[in-house]
């Protein structure tokens, strides 16, 4: 579902700073999935039977690859209408011993309640009490909100993930665990609804928001609340009493514990709004087994009816797409992670879920009456290992590459409409970069992988030369670059081209820090009107770097009305402020001041980065960059990892000796700051860091996975007050 919940030892710059941490998560598996994919070669399958099913799944959970990713899990394979396999694995509660049931252990499975709410919409369909063209506020009363676009946002455009909505994910607050808290879902609509910022139906991303509303018209349209309707429509008829949206009786007492990624006890929280029918939806893996059965069956549950036979094949029907190979909804389901090369995506069709200590995968394959549905209490990458080993071994020519037409690629000339850069439609500080070779063909490079080749396999579809994946771009009508979709990064949203830079009147291309402000306009994060002064070396205080460091990462100001720091008060970036005092960025001195309005210098700039940083790194890890000139020895770690790292831009240099002068002691100007963040958007931080541990000796690599950086950072402040009160 991808909610922001605990703060939980943040690592990379764009990783910390933002509101929706579990979908950089969900990117990360998806990195990992591919590694962890079939190479595209096929072999003959298996049979799909009881006894092949389980050994399949036995062997899968021994391994050495998947022990690690779970504490608990439950996994239910259906075909041809029956169960082929039931099992649970490891602990619903591992303090206590207590063995994963798939029939009586409760998992939260997070996202995959929107397939569920999906059902519930095709039901008032079919009833004729909605049309999936309508616009939705026709169902809603008096919902205001803006867009600026002859177009409304429709029932079909909600459940396709294509609202044209400015992203409103889940935040910190949303989950809490104040569990006698009830919030309404039509209070919480009314309180976070978002503005239309792009034309709806014209791009893809994964929208949160807009499930909630498909809930909140459930609600309306039925006459009854969201939780009534769903326990009487949809879990009764199919036999469900092991499903529901509150946390109370048997389903709070049978609930499997959450564990984070460390494989640490998560306390018991719940969610705002109370029923959240976007992600709240608590289940059994035989519950879902039931649901599978059924709607495979073409909607029909043994007496009962879930869905008409129509309804079903609505719903199994890929609606929005970049491409043919590179679907990505239908209504109530997703693309399923993307094999190398595979060309068989719209065979099948996924609903995926996380929330903290949570996640969940649901596969169908329809043509082949096949259903599985994996559930465990670990944050991990589990099923982005157990998927692709599952199709390899019982449906491989779902991993067979893609038959395409042979394809004469466009001249390097053509391909020059690609060029640019491309931020996330959920998190616009993940940003790519294309550029075509003189040679012909497109490069593309991110923080998160680094540079690798595209090959034009079809018109505007192009292979990720490292992943093997798809990569394809929308254009308009002028043939104008629009989106691309890149699931190599992120498979939960388009990615969308910036605009042409137009300059400033003091900053053109050639000045030497052109490329990193006009990259930064180009993304809008600087007005892009070349009459205005950029004003380059001008100095920026400590406030105004706080905030921009924030507004470039997505996350928004603190809501607290305590503020850390005495001086705050009416301060326009005081919300900014605090969020960084929260995430752990600025700490406090026995002054109690920020003093938000003095000028920062490079070394407290690099030492605020260095804070996060330092959560995954240990300072040893750039122990050997030699630092010339002056840096006060609480900020030596924290320069010697911007140097390490490249997080800076041409004003620093090496001399003769390899000593690199950082000019720590310097305010940080407008330009500075746009070096920085450029690098913090652009550079492959891992990479860089997996050759700077393959020099340095086992036991500094063994340190480097740690956390003692942090405590190093600690010991330092504690020797320099001053410093930690300028901080």
């Amino acid at each position: 579902m991808n909610l922001l919940t605990h703060m939980r030892k943040p690592s990379l710059w764009m990783k910390t700073f933002t509101a929706a941490l579990l979908t950089l998560f969900m990117l990360t598996s998806t990195i990992q999935a591919a590694s962890a994919a079939a190479d595209g070669s096929t072999g003959q399958p298996t049979e799909l039977n009881a006894e092949n099913a389980a050994a399949f799944l036995e062997e899968f959970f021994a391994s050495e690859s998947a022990k690690p990713q779970y504490t608990g899990a439950s996994v239910v394979i259906v075909k041809d209408g029956q169960v082929v396999a039931q099992k649970g694995y490891g602990y619903a509660d591992q303090a206590k011993e207590t063995a994963v049931d798939p029939a009586s252990t409760v998992f939260r499975i997070a996202s995959v309640s929107k397939t569920f709410t999906a059902v519930a919409i095709m039901q008032l369909v079919e009833q004729g009490k909605i049309s999936l063209q309508d616009d939705f506020r026709k169902y809603v009363a008096n919902l205001s909100f803006d867009n600026p676009f002859d177009k409304p946002v429709t029932i079909e455009h909600l459940l396709t993930h294509t609202t044209g909505f400015e992203i409103r994910d889940p935040q910190a607050g949303d989950i809490h665990n104040d569990l006698d808290k009830v919030v309404e879902i039509e209070d919480y609509v009314r309180a976070n609804m978002p503005p239309v910022v792009r034309e709806p139906g014209s791009s893809y991303m994964y929208d949160n928001f807009g499930s909630l509303l498909l809930g909140l018209i459930v609600q309306e349209v039925s006459g009854m609340p969201y939780k009534t309707y769903m326990e009487s429509k949809v879990f009764q008829p199919l036999g469900m009493g092991n499903s529901g949206f509150l946390l109370e009786g048997a389903l709070k007492d049978n609930l499997a514990v959450g564990y984070d990624a460390a494989g640490q006890p998560i306390d018991l929280y719940t969610l705002t709004p109370t029923v959240m029918p976007h992600g709240g939806m608590l289940s059994t893996a035989e519950d879902i087994g039931k649901f599978m059965i059924a709607f495979l069956n073409g909607g029909a549950a043994g007496a009962n009816r879930l869905l008409s036979e129509n309804a079903v094949g609505q719903m199994e029907q890929y609606r929005s797409s970049i491409h043919p190979l590179l679907p990505d909804t239908t209504y109530g389901f997703e693309a399923p992670f993307q094999l190398p090369g595979a060309g068989s995506s719209s065979r099948i069709i996924t609903k995926g879920g996380d929330l903290p200590g949570f996640s969940s995968y649901l596969f169908l394959i329809p043509e082949q009456n096949t259903g599985v549905f994996l559930t465990y209490n670990k944050t991990s990458v589990l099923r982005n290992l157990f998927y692709p080993q599952f199709i390899e071994k019982f449906f491989p020519q779902y991993a067979a590459p893609a038959a395409l037409e042979p394809f004469e690629p466009q001249s390097a000339g053509e391909l020059g409409k690609f060029d640019g850069y491309y931020a996330d439609l959920r998190l616009s500080s993940l940003v790519s970069s294309l550029n075509k070779e003189d040679a012909g063909g497109l490069v593309i490079s991110d923080a998160y992988i680094g540079p690798r080749p595209l090959q034009q396999v079809d018109e505007n579809l192009f292979v990720d030369q490292l992943s093997k994946q798809f990569t394809a771009f929308k254009l308009d009508g002028n043939g104008n670059v629009l989106y691309m979709k890149e699931p190599y990064l992120n498979p939960f949203s388009y990615a969308e081209k910036g605009v042409q830079p137009a300059g400033f009147a003091d900053v053109n291309a050639s000045h030497p820090y052109g490329k990193y402000i006009l990259a930064l306009q180009s993304l809008g994060y600087y007005p892009n009107d070349a009459t205005e002064e950029f004003m380059p070396e001008q100095p920026l205080t400590r406030g105004e770097f706080v905030q921009d460091m924030l507004v470039m990462s997505n996350l928004k100001g603190s809501s607290s009305t305590e503020l850390a720091f005495a001086d705050l008060e009416g301060h326009p970036a005081a919300a900014f402020i605090q969020m960084a005092h929260e995430l752990g960025m600025v700490k406090g001195g026995s002054s109690g001041l920020f003093e938000p309005d003095r000028v920062i210098t490079r070394q407290e700039a690099a030492v605020m980065l260095w804070r996060l940083y330092s959560l995954q790194y240990s300072p040893e890890l750039f122990s050997g960059v030699k630092l010339g000139g002056d840096t006060s020895a609480w900020a030596v770690q924290a320069v010697q990892m911007m140097v390490a790292l490249g997080i800076h831009g041409p004003e620093v240099q090496a001399d003769s000796g390899g000593a690199v002068d950082f000019l720590s002691k310097q305010a940080l100007s407008r330009q500075e700051e746009a070096a920085i963040a450029y690098s913090l958007f652009t550079q492959p931080t891992d990479q860089i860091v997996a050759e700077l541990m393959k020099q340095q000796t086992g036991e500094a690599a063994e340190a480097a996975e740690g956390t003692e950086g942090a405590e190093g950072v600690e010991e330092q402040e504690a020797e320099a007050a001053e410093a930690s009160e300028a901080m």
